[in-house]
């Protein structure tokens, strides 16, 4: 549709409706001296003679080479088959954003209900949105729905120190305001599971656990649910999606929510971002899920199709009565997750864990042998999956830099940028991307450090 602009007739009449004689005196406030500013820009270019400098520019880049970094703390180097890529790079689900017209996006409303199949079989849960931003907005959403299912006779929400720091941030800024829950257990991070639970009474409207939890260790998940259901409250479970192809879904042990960053299934980690939010719930609470849900229906003639179901688009359906602002949702990171589950399998998935499992437990074997180097200090017997921590003899940042000036590596995160008390700690993560040759480089360089 060609641009039709207004006409002069048209443009006065609009002036003298705000009471203004020229276009001018809109911009009457802004002092004239920053106006109409002189820039100080190059003279006109080639293409070619651009194309040149912004290569300039991105060979100043530093590759980041996956098996050589160790950096996780919720954004990991996992192998990304190139089917999921292909897959995104197709025009149709490329440059698709929603789903509101089904006779013109089956393509992407089916996709979308794959993910939330395969999230369901994954997690051992009943039914799944289309996905959020990331797992902490994913977390966020459902302490908001423990706290709808309350209907404000219950206000206090139980935060594992286990859960990561950022997510518990991320929680504190959707209640502030907004509600008054009352949010504990996550201030002493050598606080343990078992203090929580008693805590637990009928003001109670959520538990949350992290399992694996933010320092990689599996949590003692026995008759935590039955507690938590005892008093009338909602177990929430903030999980690794690929753990679970080796550990039990939060869904067998009783979860009524469960929540996870789907990056590590099919995203690179792309300097941070995008992410995926996964959430997955019981069917009772199928109808206080923010986000969108597809559904599979039958149309007129008896074909089968998708639709967005259940009149998820708070802003124009519940108004005032919605739960949550979150209207969309990260449709084509929900593709990649759907492309990268469907692609390795059952079995792949369980392999990939295994791989990580098996790779992370050399690591933390081999580094254990290093003078001055302790691992997992707090909670030595714990299990861990892929990550743990490594107590130094020096700053966790000095060790960090060594690592990276010194011999390439990618060391692991600082968590004293969350609690002091952890200064000298690192949070290793091992992949499968990893090779036992990557290992034994990280191990003789902290061996450097050691001395």
């Amino acid at each position: 549709m060609s641009f039709v602009p207004h006409s002069e007739r048209e443009r006065a009449e609009m002036l003298a409706a705000i009471g203004v004689a020229r276009i001018e005196d809109l911009f009457a406030d802004v002092p004239a001296h920053v106006r109409f500013p002189a820039l100080k820009l190059p003279s006109p270019t080639s293409e070619l003679e651009i194309l040149r400098d912004m290569q300039t520019l991105a060979n100043r880049n530093a590759a980041v080479d996956p098996v050589l970094s160790f950096l996780g703390a919720g954004t990991y180097h996992h192998f990304r088959p190139a089917l999921v890529d292909y897959v995104l790079s197709r025009g149709e689900f490329y440059t698709s954003y929603t789903q509101y017209q089904p006779e013109v996006s089956q393509g992407m409303l089916q996709a979308l209900f794959e993910y939330q199949s395969m999230i369901c079989r994954l997690t051992n849960m009943e039914v799944s949105n289309a996905s959020h931003y990331d797992g902490a907005t994913a977390l966020a959403e459902a302490v908001l729905l423990a706290l709808n299912v309350a209907a404000g006779k219950r206000s206090k929400v139980l935060l594992s120190p286990g859960v990561h720091p950022q997510y518990r941030s991320v929680v504190k800024t959707y209640l502030r305001g907004a509600h008054t829950a009352t949010i504990l257990g996550d201030e002493d991070s050598a606080a343990e599971l078992e203090r929580l639970k008693g805590l637990l009474d009928e003001d109670t409207a959520a538990l949350i656990i992290q399992n694996p939890n933010f320092f990689g260790q599996c949590e003692p998940i026995e008759g935590l649910a039955e507690a938590v259901h005892r008093v009338g409250a909602l177990f929430i479970v903030v999980t690794d999606p690929i753990s679970l192809g080796l550990f039990r879904p939060p869904g067998a042990y009783g979860a009524d929510v469960v929540v996870a960053d789907g990056q590590c299934l099919g995203i690179p980690p792309s300097f941070g971002g995008p992410h995926l939010g996964i959430f997955a719930a019981r069917m009772s609470h199928v109808r206080r899920l923010s986000g969108h849900l597809v559904g599979e229906t039958i149309d007129a003639d008896g074909r089968r199709g998708y639709v967005l179901t259940l009149a998820t688009r708070e802003q124009h359906i519940r108004r005032a009565k919605a739960t949550s602002n979150i209207c969309t949702n990260a449709a084509l990171c929900a593709l990649a997750a759907a492309a990268y589950l469907a692609t390795l399998g059952k079995r792949g998935l369980r392999q990939v864990a295994e791989l990580c499992f098996h790779r992370s437990h050399y690591a933390a074997a081999e580094i254990s042998k290093l003078k001055r180097l302790e691992i997992n200090p707090q909670a030595p017997t714990k299990p861990f999956f892929k990550e743990f921590v490594v107590r130094l003899p020096a700053p966790a940042i000095e060790v960090n830099t060594h690592l990276l000036k010194q011999h390439g590596i990618i060391g692991g995160y600082d968590l004293g940028r969350d609690d002091p008390r952890l200064k000298n700690h690192l949070l290793i993560a091992v992949t499968e991307v990893n090779t036992r040759d990557s290992i034994d480089r990280l191990v003789s360089a902290l061996g450097e450090v050691a001395k």
